[in-house]
């Protein structure tokens, strides 16, 4: 009797054991979508990132990358929490009246790199922003914007405030808007795919863009005229975002793994790739024959005094949301990114 029960208890142990391995090698896929075409560079660089998950788990969790998105961009955040989709990139200022903290990294003047502003908000996103929870229902995996944003038209040089009067604008939601309105821009909220129609048809003059758009979405041959501000005019804040569900199934080990490809890790990942497409663009401009401005002192000055209640305004915000020290994360987060230059 006594060794009966050895024995099963042996067998038991032995399927638990196994049970246990099975789980820790399950395999997982994830099933990926992008809103931009597959040569941009966020749909290379989402499956760059799938390339490195799949190699850091040894296969065993993978993307299943879509070949169009389910959603429109502005439903992103909605299609990956709802498992529409489990990955995925947002744009905060699509739904700018979702985000409130997020808009810190969309101010005017923040800085000129791409790596280093998505990596410094990586940082203040993690130390002071995630506990108050915007992404509901969302593992983030990691925050970034893109590079500086600048002004492109088709009808003349930018050389001061004054010579935006009568031009008309896309934009892409978020802080951008205020500073269009702020400097008195006709604009026109639409998302980054649709700027090539909207031009091409002349339903608007320009587009507030960073320097890599003009070569993602083959805008060189309908704009005529750049100005860039130190800084940028503006900036965008994105997340790298994953389904919560499909998170907590994947096994611990390989959730490990990919926490080391998140955070500041994937910020830079992404960062990386948008200087790239910069400077690559800028090329491509240069090419084309477009104009380009550098904003003088007057134009630097006059953009500021437009657009500086901007930080008063979101620290305000920042602290109806809880976030009382905001001022002293705005000072953290523009000292982060001038460390990281």
């Amino acid at each position: 009797m006594k060794s009966r029960m050895l024995a099963s208890a042996l067998v038991a142990g032995a399927v638990a054991a196994l049970g246990g391995a099975s789980g820790a090698f399950a395999q997982v896929t994830l099933t990926a979508s992008s809103w931009v075409p597959p040569g941009h560079l966020f749909s290379r660089a989402q499956a760059a990132w799938c390339d490195d998950v799949a190699g850091a788990t040894e296969g065993r969790v993978r993307c299943n990358i879509l070949p169009s998105a389910p959603a429109a961009p502005q439903q992103t955040f909605d299609a990956v929490r709802d498992g529409l989709v489990d990955l995925s990139f947002g744009l905060h200022g699509y739904t700018p009246e979702r985000f409130v903290l997020t808009r810190i990294a969309e101010l005017p003047f923040l800085g000129d790199s791409a790596v280093a502003t998505s990596v410094a908000y990586q940082r203040i996103h993690a130390r002071h922003l995630a506990r108050f929870d915007e992404h509901r229902g969302l593992k983030v995996l990691a925050v970034f914007t893109h590079g500086p944003g600048a002004i492109f038209n088709n009808k003349r040089p930018v050389r001061a405030v004054s010579d935006l009067k009568g031009l008309n604008f896309r934009i892409g939601g978020g802080m951008v808007n205020e500073v269009a309105k702020l400097l008195g821009v006709t604009a026109m909220l639409r998302p980054a795919p649709q700027a090539y129609d909207l031009l091409a048809s002349g339903a608007v003059d320009g587009v507030f863009f960073p320097m890599e758009a003009i070569r993602s979405f083959r805008l060189e041959k309908l704009v005529r005229y750049r100005t860039t501000l130190p800084g940028g005019l503006y900036n965008t804040s994105f997340a790298f975002v994953m389904n919560a569900a499909t998170w907590a199934r994947i096994p611990s080990a390989d959730r490990a793994a990919i926490e080391r490809l998140s955070g500041e890790v994937a910020a830079r990942h992404f960062g990386n790739y948008w200087e790239t497409e910069d400077v690559a663009s800028l090329r491509l401009q240069d090419e084309a024959g477009i104009r380009g401005t550098a904003a003088d002192a007057k134009l630097i000055a006059e953009v500021r005094a437009r657009t500086g209640g901007l930080e008063a305004a979101w620290i305000e915000a920042a602290r109806a949301r809880g976030l009382t020290n905001a001022a002293e994360v705005l000072a953290e987060f523009r000292a982060e990114i001038g460390r990281l230059r």
